[in-house]
């Protein structure tokens, strides 16, 4: 009869098991008894370049309630505004100062992106602890040579080698500031005070009143936001790291220089994104969405082997001795300014708040009709050339080294204008692509778009600016309306009249207007160009 008793090694797994689930329980009592404790935070310790660091995570409720600016700290409150939570900055604070000022006018903006947009995210922010004997020379904390004999952290250990444990963040004791991440607390407590009031008054950069407000109802309407998810927001998290204002053995004047310090390294490491950058990682805007689309798929502008590249992905310019045709920033323009035509509402509502990313069928037809500008923009006698020549020659101005076309459709500002400009024709004013494409051909084979540099061109002092020998992107306007009316999308004589006194205008250069046969005229007897 074969023995019944249990395999010895399976009894051992299963003890191992029961022992290691207890002690997780056990683990779980302990953590939610001290995190129980309204006035500790359970963190982690870190240590870099010499500094401690404790990290942790808080409720947006609490960092928009127990966080204060950098510029209220006790050592800046003879020069602090209180209206505008920000230093004055005069020669005996200059020294003093860590930080950057506040523009409230972001304020409004970022609410909108944290009450509106479901994926936000926030990054960490970096905040002082402080104690009020910091600022009493005559606190016991400091010694006879003025140096601090503890921290103004204070941290408890849970495990043995004290990477671990609970910071005391009792109001009582400490008081918090925001090294770097003001802006984000701005935004928070404005978030705040839009879920408890119901509306939240709009600031000039100075936090002056701008007479608007930011309405939960708007919200809701606009984005189609669930007033319920607005109310579980105040719980959501927010990554923190606490450094502290004085660290042992500093002198009160060391331990503002360490965090200065700190503030300055933090914000030199952060380097923003180019315009270029955030064209390519653009998931919100549509036009970012479209442009990416055309820029690596359409046969005028994709990477090819054996052929340079056509597209700068980061620069918002193109360098004199570039071989690229445009860059990634251009084609956003060109997307925002043609199919802006046609989708309006892909715009954000206001300046400076993120665009809502269109549906897919929407971003579908923009592709579409982005990528039949560029078919015909491919046909154009000047694009066919790059079989040929280079896009240097073909950009350069006559009087460059090796000379050149001047050709306006190889200058990014020449390219928005012109998408600009049929934007316009097509979606506003109902004219027919390939008829206005014709005409564009014909207007090109006749030499229309070269030679800006001489006073014949029509865009002589428009896009080039003949005192500085050089494009100059204010003509932009002008120059897209300059288009309209050549392929007759102005009909109103008074527009057409505005027209006609623009050019006159761009092309008067010290009080001397020059006509299109290169001799001075009165003002009034430069006229418009014929319709194509």
């Amino acid at each position: 009869m074969k023995d019944s008793k249990s395999d010895p090694t399976a009894d051992i797994a299963r003890e191992y098991l029961e022992r290691d689930n207890k002690d997780k329980q056990v683990l779980a009592l302990l953590f939610e008894k001290f995190l129980e404790k309204k006035d500790q935070i359970l963190v982690q310790k870190t240590e870099m370049g010499g500094t401690e660091a404790y990290i942790g995570s808080v409720t947006l409720e609490w960092f928009a309630g127990r966080v204060h600016f950098a510029s209220g700290l006790p050592l800046f409150q003879k020069k602090y505004n209180s209206d505008t939570d920000n230093i004055e900055i005069d020669a005996d604070s200059i020294d003093e100062i860590q930080q950057r000022p506040v523009d409230w006018s972001r304020q409004a903006p970022l609410v909108q992106y944290l009450a509106a947009r479901k994926n936000h995210k926030f990054p960490p922010v970096l905040v002082v602890i402080n104690q009020s004997w910091v600022d009493d020379p005559k606190a016991t904390e400091w010694d006879s040579e003025g140096r601090a004999t503890k921290s103004t952290t204070d941290f408890t250990p849970l495990d043995k080698d004290g990477k671990v444990g609970l910071l005391n963040i009792s109001e009582d004791d400490v008081t918090i500031y925001a090294l770097d991440g003001q802006h984000r607390l701005m935004g928070v407590q404005g978030l705040m005070e839009l879920i408890k009031t119901g509306k939240l008054q709009r600031y000039r950069k100075d936090k002056s009143a701008d007479d608007s407000f930011i309405k939960i109802n708007d919200l809701i309407e606009q984005y189609q936001v669930d007033p319920a998810y607005l109310q579980s927001l105040p719980k959501e998290k927010i990554g923190i790291e606490f450094i502290c204002a004085v660290a042992p053995g500093e002198t009160r004047t060391q331990a503002r220089r360490r965090v200065r310090s700190i503030f300055v390294h933090v914000n030199l490491m952060a380097a923003p994104l180019t315009k270029g950058q955030l064209a390519q990682l653009n998931e919100d805007d549509g036009f970012a969405i479209v442009a990416r689309k055309i820029a690596t798929n359409h046969p005028l502008l994709e990477q090819r082997p054996g052929r340079k590249p056509r597209v700068n992905w980061n620069s918002s310019t193109v360098a004199t001795n570039s071989t690229v045709l445009t860059t990634l920033q251009a084609i956003q323009d060109m997307s925002e300014r043609y199919l802006g035509q046609k989708f309006p509402h892909w715009k954000p509502l206001e300046k400076g708040l993120i665009p809502m990313r269109p549906e897919d069928d929407e971003i579908e037809e923009g592709i579409k009709d982005f990528e039949k500008l560029f078919d015909n923009l491919a046909d154009l006698p000047s694009y066919k050339l790059l079989d040929e020549e280079e896009t240097t020659a073909l950009r350069r101005f006559s009087f460059e080294k090796d000379g050149g076309e001047g050709n306006m459709l190889f200058r990014p500002v020449g390219q928005v204008a012109l998408a600009q400009a049929l934007g316009i024709l097509l979606f506003k004013k109902g004219l027919a692509l390939g008829d206005t494409f014709k005409k564009l051909r014909k207007f090109d084979q006749q030499g229309g778009f070269s030679g800006m540099e001489y006073p014949q061109s029509l865009w002589y002092g428009v896009l080039y600016d003949p005192n500085k020998k050089r494009v100059q992107v204010a003509g932009r306007e002008l120059a897209a309306k300059l288009l309209i009316y050549i392929l007759g999308g102005i009909q109103d004589q008074m527009e057409r009249a505005e027209i006609r006194k623009a050019l006159a205008d761009a092309r008067t250069l010290e009080n001397q207007t020059i006509g299109f046969d290169g001799k001075f005229v009165e003002p009034k007897q430069v006229g418009l160009p014929p319709l194509l």
